[in-house]
């Protein structure tokens, strides 16, 4: 088996992140029960981030899968290859979570193929196991180990809904988007903008929120407003950086992208 190096994914500094309720404590709660976590709300409200603070919290390793269609079993537990006439086994993300008593965080987790995702039930739950069938090993997870995972509840759909026997073997934390002075403190220390500015992006979002009736399928992100604010820093103007990084980011639809655009210029 090729070792690989665990010391790449521990959190070196400690990420900025500002509480939005007591999910620190629930998760460090979780943590010291063998408690899996699952994240739910919507994109760029802080999921990742959450997770970067608390590995960084309780100096465990984060190995983060981000799913997709694709996704196989292969790419979560690992698999053998060839490499100069020899074949060596070469550990998943997962794996190697369960190996080193890590993190291992499933970013979007309803997008993984429904057969691979039920390679995480054994882990889950009071067995907390994880089976290598290719190799015919099973592993116990060290106390060290979390399985967290995250999904959008805004794109659920019948066919990328999570399983209620999985959700189930879960504790939940939401992290929607903060309150507006906890977003404009945000926006203020990851852009490096003034403070006036951040509550004007802040009141666009709110806007863009207020959006979700009419056709838009989810308002500006905490992560768009920051993306906003880094190029107005730079000196892109403000209605055009808000253009590129809000109303383009968020929509493909001319009358919303008009809409939006008003909304920006009523504000900026």
């Amino acid at each position: 088996m090729q070792s690989q190096k665990i010391e790449e994914h521990f959190i070196a500094e400690k990420p900025f992140y500002l509480p939005q309720k007591n999910e620190l404590a629930v998760a460090l709660a979780a943590y010291g029960n063998g408690l899996p976590l699952l994240l739910k709300g919507p994109t760029g409200s802080g999921k990742t981030r959450f997770m970067q603070f608390l590995a960084w919290t309780i100096k465990r390793p984060l190995i983060t899968v981000s799913c997709h269609d694709d996704l196989s079993t292969s790419d979560l537990v690992g698999r053998y290859l060839i490499r100069g006439g020899e074949t060596f086994w070469l550990d998943g993300p997962m794996t190697l979570a369960v190996r080193h008593g890590a993190i291992c965080y499933l970013d979007e987790v309803v997008e993984a193929r429904k057969d691979t995702t039920v390679v995480i039930h054994p882990l889950a739950d009071d067995r907390r196991q994880l089976a290598i069938e290719k190799r015919g090993e099973l592993l116990t997870a060290p106390k060290e180990f979390m399985l967290a995972v995250s999904y959008n509840p805004g794109y659920q759909s019948v066919l990328k809904d999570m399983k209620q026997s999985t959700r189930q073997r879960f504790v939940a934390l939401e992290l929607n988007y903060p309150p507006p002075e906890l977003e404009s403190e945000i926006i203020r220390h990851e852009a490096g903008v003034k403070e006036p500015l951040a509550h004007s992006l802040v009141r666009i979002a709110a806007m863009t929120r207020g959006l979700k009736d009419s056709g838009l399928q989810e308002g500006a992100s905490t992560r768009l407003l920051v993306h906003a604010g880094l190029l107005i820093r730079e000196g892109i103007a403000p209605r055009e950086a808000c253009h590129g990084t809000i109303t383009e980011a968020l929509t493909d639809d001319r009358e919303l992208v008009g809409a939006i655009d008003e909304m920006i210029s009523s504000v900026i």
